[in-house]
């Protein structure tokens, strides 16, 4: 009788720790940077279902708990300018993104992307992909699985798989172009009338599915792989207008944009025209171009402008130096289009690196002259003093001239040419050299600066999923922590609540998220625990997990303790764990109903 008794006072006391246990996940006791822009606070998150319950001192329990101690929590990362469309297809770790704090992305941006697609045009929007975004065409032709045609059944496609970010997409130009108006869409002929209905619904019928906008490409960097440029380059404000119209009529979606400015007064003016009709919200790219190294401050001011006639225009601004990679391992380096490098560009990277240290085919090739020496970052004899080392931990994104290839070759006596083969050949020929193109034509990150304190500027423009073999990216939202709220030598910092801020709670109203990007009650429980004081961004380096084995430029990071998804740790310490709690987002997401604290 005795044992029955402990028996049923265990099994009592097992049911009350099971009723004490009121929260899924508790993080205890970190430094809280609420997203809001207001001051950090020490405070416990209680996590129930999927959403934020309690965010104070908490005295139950939860089945897990997460001792954030000496530690920030902050809300997961929104990056609203990614290229995912194919890998969230055939993956479900939107990697890189996911490995730096990132717990939704957009993609569809820059016009590019998959749906609608006729089965004969798979090839013409594979091929638009490797030459916009340099993903490779057998990796694309091999991971695509194509079960859909229309836009609805991409998203459909989509809705079914599971991943450890939620996933937006937004319908693009070029894809909705070409399948209208065919060749004629492709050739850039200007649309009819008839076109641009035709248009019109089908974007009223892609936000009605789910997207969540549509994205479009006014620049001649922008290029299908055969050279030809972007189908929507000179799309007419006629189309853009009624496209925009089509939106509207569904009540839904953002526009996104990015352009070349040529003529920043008639292009920004036409933008605002289609805002005004449409009542559409847009975001456009924002970088400061060598070419028009203070146009930037234009652009501050007409969104200024546009924002106290009630209309909603943000730039997306890069936070550290577009710049391109070259190595060995990758799509380019200075001697591409040397002839001596030609003889052995289709060897394998060990067999190349034992052919560079050759001392006799070394000269032959130091002494030779690039055959397309206008080819950009191929021959960059003229450019060495932009040109610079990359290597180690916490890559400098700020490096000043004195830290040139150009600079350190004189100091050392030496070419250089043989400088950077030198550093080329180090880690077995996995060296790299970094070539800062846009967003540094003043050697300086003060433009961006100015830029990301502007309240019509967010964080963006990773392009996480992109450029997998010249441009490494989608690393900004650490960079962002590291650089500007820590570690900037150069100038001022940001404070960690405005650059928190920028990253969630600002990218997220951007693109219409409303429910997540705050540490608040009823929101998405989306969270970071970060190791801030020793938040760390590896050096770029190259992987080949793509199908077919194809290769990616990759950069990992450490510090962040635990990601969270939907309530689910989804990486603890970096390291993926079998949750794979995101979804398909459809369209924009309302804010919470008001909840009381627990």
């Amino acid at each position: 009788m005795r044992g029955k008794c402990r028996s049923g006072r265990r099994h009592e006391r097992s049911r009350r720790n099971a009723m004490d246990k009121v929260f899924d996940l508790v993080v205890r006791g970190g430094t809280v940077v609420d997203g809001t822009g207001a001051p950090t606070f020490e405070a416990d998150v209680g996590v129930r279902d999927g959403r934020i319950v309690a965010v104070g001192k908490i005295i139950g329990t939860g089945a897990e708990e997460i001792d954030a101690r000496g530690q920030i929590v902050t809300p997961g990362f929104v990056d609203i300018h990614t290229h995912y469309d194919g890998q969230a297809t055939w993956d479900g770790r939107m990697q890189p993104s996911s490995w730096h704090g990132v717990t939704s992305v957009v993609m569809g941006n820059c016009g590019v992307g998959f749906a609608p697609c006729r089965p004969d045009d798979h090839d013409r929007l594979i091929q638009l992909m490797e030459g916009v975004e340099d993903i490779p065409f057998p990796v694309l032709a091999e991971g695509l699985p194509w079960n859909w045609e229309s836009y609805p059944e991409y998203l459909d496609a989509l809705a079914s798989r599971r991943f450890d970010v939620d996933v937006a997409s937004q319908l693009p130009h070029a894809a909705l172009r070409v399948f209208v108006m065919g060749e004629r869409g492709v050739n850039r002929e200007p649309a009819t009338e008839a076109d641009i209905h035709a248009m019109a619904a089908l974007a009223r019928r892609a936000m009605e599915a789910g997207a969540i906008g549509f994205g479009t490409s006014r620049t001649l960097n922008h290029r299908s792989s055969d050279g030809s440029p972007i189908a929507t380059l000179t799309a007419g404000e006629d189309e853009l207008t009624g496209i925009a119209m089509g939106m509207a009529a569904a009540g839904k979606g953002v526009l996104q944009v990015v352009s070349d400015f040529n003529d920043p007064v008639e292009e920004f003016a036409m933008l605002r025209r289609i805002v005004a009709r449409s009542g559409r919200p847009l975001s456009f790219s924002l970088l400061q171009s060598p070419r028009e190294p203070e146009q930037w401050r234009y652009m501050l001011e007409q969104m200024t402008e546009a924002k106290a006639a009630g209309l909603q225009i943000r730039a997306q601004v890069a936070t550290r130096p577009v710049g391109v990679l070259f190595g060995l391992e990758l799509t380019v380096n200075p001697f591409s289009t040397h002839p001596s490098y030609r003889e052995i560009k289709a060897l394998s990277l060990g067999e190349r690196v034992a052919a560079l240290n050759d001392p006799v085919f070394r000269a032959r090739l130091l002494a030779e002259e690039a055959e397309n020496a206008r080819a950009p970052g191929l021959s960059p004899a003229r450019a060495w003093d932009r040109i610079y080392l990359m290597g180690g931990d916490n890559p400098d994104y700020e490096p000043t001239p004195d830290h040139s290839i150009a600079a350190i070759a004189a100091g050392r006596g030496v070419d250089p040419y043989a400088l950077a083969l030198d550093h080329m050949l180090t880690d077995h020929g996995r060296g790299m050299l970094y070539l800062p193109l846009l967003n540094y034509a003043q050697n300086s990150l003060d433009p961006a600066y100015q830029m990301l304190q502007h309240d019509c500027v967010v964080p963006g423009l990773s392009d996480g999923g992109a450029h997998v073999g010249m441009i490494c990216d989608g690393s900004f939202p650490t960079s962002n922590l590291i650089h500007w709220t820590r570690d900037r030598t150069r100038g001022p910092k940001l404070s960690l609540e405005h650059m928190v801020k920028g990253q969630c709670r600002d990218t997220a109203e951007t693109v219409g998220l409303y429910d997540r990007g705050l540490i608040q009650p009823g929101y998405r429980a989306d969270l970071n625990v970060i190791d801030y004081d020793n938040l760390t961004l590896k050096s770029p380096s190259v992987a080949y997990d793509l199908p077919t084995g194809g290769r990616r430029l990759i950069q990992r990071a450490s510090g962040y303790t635990a990601t969270i998804v939907a309530g689910q740790v989804t990486y603890r310490d970096g390291t993926p764990t079998d949750a794979l709690p995101g979804r398909l987002l459809r369209g924009g997401q309302s804010a919470p109903a008001a909840m009381a604290a627990e």
